[in-house]
């Protein structure tokens, strides 16, 4: 490092050995750039005050990967920092050799692939800048740019057929009958919702990213089933656009059309054949297999109120969706410094990844949401669509508008 200054570093008496010792040894370096890793990798636990620690007397720039991690992180040190277990790290690393493995040269032997993995999700999960991984790692800043890419770029082609596909007709079935159970919502696949990323002004074409609360993002649609897994997302519309044009420009709009949500043999519902549905927001348009709340500003009838609230309730599935996302990897909540190709990249990486956390039961820390919610971009409010609601989707809503109000009268009936 060109710049160097004294510095006296205060070391935590919450943070655990590992980082402790690192903080130590980077009192002694007193390199200025270590001032922006302090909040990396000091970490607040619960229980006693960690015992004293050796001091080490010298510290290369590798050995934070090579002696620190890989020897001395505990499991809350791998879940707060890659914002997954070792194990799910490690299996994460094997699925992604075919694509990242590289072979040593006579110049320089390669980095090793567990390391290229850690400086992409140490990007991910906390978004702080280039030349800070690159201290931490030990790796040049272009290092680290080329391992978020690649790293990327594999998750996006290696993993999202495992963790983030379109389901199976059984995967249908099973994910009507959650929806039904435990959001009551029948024959209900999935529920949609957007989420806006902050980033810097790109090179051209600047005034279509302008979102509806004056900043600029790119904005990505998600399907979410009833566990709070992406199964479809549709990343890096430019904030202006309307959730309905991106529905429209998607894969999910041609299979809804094409009658990927039917039934063979239909399903009865209230005497009349239906297939599975989904459920929107009111930016959406209304068609059979995808339903959306009647506007608010109208004078509501009971059935119409109580299908708004059932609707609310289900659809909550996605939003909570991606409020973890963001939370666990919040590159998507600051904003994005990365360049305009890559972006969408890293939106997709992010949602497999999310799977993979959640399929692989990895702990989820509920003060990770902070950050979300004093996030200083707050996302857009669901707009109504321009496009023409469907007749068909008319008839399939005020069918669930009396079977619902059916439901909540028999219930009132059974309770007095």
């Amino acid at each position: 490092m060109s710049h160097v200054c004294h510095l006296f570093v205060a070391v935590p008496s919450h943070c655990s050995d590992a980082v402790c010792e690192y903080l130590h040894a980077l009192s002694r370096l007193g390199h200025g750039i270590k001032k922006m890793m302090i909040a990396q990798t000091s970490r607040p636990v619960s229980g006693p005050p960690a015992r004293p620690t050796r001091v080490w007397s010298s510290i290369e720039s590798t050995d934070w990967w090579e002696r620190v991690v890989m020897r001395e992180f505990q499991p809350s040190d791998w879940l707060e920092k890659f914002r997954m277990t070792k194990e799910t790290f490690f299996l994460l690393c094997g699925k992604l050799k075919p694509r990242l493995s590289r072979q040593d040269t006579r110049l320089r032997p390669a980095l090793p692939l567990e390391k290229r993995v850690a400086v992409a999700l140490w990007r991910l999960a906390s978004n702080v800048e280039y030349r800070t991984i690159s201290a931490l790692f030990g790796v040049g800043r272009s290092t680290v740019c080329k391992c978020v890419r690649d790293v990327c770029h594999a998750i996006v082609l290696l993993l999202r057929p495992l963790y983030l596909r379109p389901p199976s007709e059984q995967e249908l079935e099973d994910a009507a009958r959650l929806f039904s159970t435990r959001w009551g919502f029948p024959h209900c696949v999935g529920a949609l919702a957007s989420l806006h990323v902050p980033i810097i002004a790109p090179s051209s074409n600047t005034h279509s990213y302008w979102n509806s609360r004056g900043w600029l993002s790119v904005v990505t649609q998600g399907a979410v089933n009833g566990l709070g897994q992406f199964w479809d997302v549709c990343a890096g519309f430019p904030g202006s656009t309307e959730h309905s044009a991106i529905l429209q420009n998607s894969t999910l709009w041609a299979r809804g059309c094409d009658g990927f949500l039917l039934h063979e043999p239909p399903l009865d519902f209230m005497g009349r054949p239906l297939g599975f549905l989904m459920l929107g927001d009111a930016g959406y348009p209304l068609k059979s297999w995808l339903l959306k709340s009647f506007p608010e500003s109208g004078a509501l009838s009971d059935a119409q109120r109580v299908f708004n609230r059932r609707l609310e309730r289900a659809r909550s599935v996605a939003d909570e969706a991606f409020l973890r996302l963001r939370a666990r990897w919040q590159c998507l909540l600051k904003r994005n410094d990365c360049r305009m190709d890559v972006v969408p990249t890293m939106i997709l990486a992010c949602c497999v990844l999310h799977n993979v956390c959640e399929v692989h039961g990895d702990e989820f820390e509920e003060r990770w949401e902070e950050a979300v919610r004093t996030e200083e971009s707050p996302q857009p409010a669901d707009e109504v669509s321009p496009a023409a609601d469907d007749r068909d989707g008319e008839e399939v809503r005020a069918l669930f508008c009396e079977y619902f109000l059916q439901q909540e009268t028999q219930q009132r009936t059974l309770a007095c």
